[in-house]
């Protein structure tokens, strides 16, 4: 899987900012999770990278277009990806594996994981529930028809038949 490495040790100590725009990064993340997105365009990252202290500051903004599918009519639609970010990234102590880090002391280098930050702000922005939009009516669950193309020809729904003889019940 690509990823987008930083060696924080080498920048000035005010930062450089950093584009991508990397097909092929967004492909691999999307293909080795399994998630059910397409990209609609390629999102494109702007970032700051400050060396710091004890770790590194990223400022940074994230925007692009994902094709998604909607949890009530099952039709595909665009989606408008945004996320601005400003995360602290510190060294990994002793106590915790170097590997859940994602800044690593390589070499006498520090070195930045700028893509696992990056793919995390992507799947915090991305809706819990997708929806086409608010007022979707969904699909009818007898005939399956997307009800935001119109009514459907299936009867109403009667309720549960074993409370049928409750129907005609009068209450004073």
């Amino acid at each position: 899987m690509k990823n987008w490495l930083i060696t924080v040790s080498d920048l000035p100590a005010d930062g450089r900012e950093f584009s991508f725009a990397d097909d092929e990064f967004w492909q691999d993340r999307l293909s080795g999770h399994g998630v059910a997105i397409e990209l609609a365009d390629s999102p494109l990252v702007d970032a700051t990278v400050q060396p710091q202290s004890g770790g590194a500051l990223v400022r940074g903004r994230l925007r692009g277009n994902v094709r998604l599918i909607c949890d009530r009519c099952a039709e595909p639609f665009d989606f408008p990806v945004q996320a601005e970010f400003e995360l602290f990234e510190a060294l990994p102590n002793d106590d915790e594996p170097a590997e859940d880090s994602r800044l690593r002391l390589v070499d006498d280098a520090l070195e930045l994981d700028l893509g696992a930050m990056v793919w995390e702000e992507f799947v915090l922005a991305l809706p819990m529930k997708p929806l086409c939009r608010d007022e979707c009516r969904g699909i009818c669950s007898k005939c399956g028809q997307n009800l935001n193309n119109g009514q459907c020809d299936c009867a109403g729904d009667e309720g549960d038949p074993r409370l049928a003889v409750f129907r005609d019940l009068k209450l004073k």
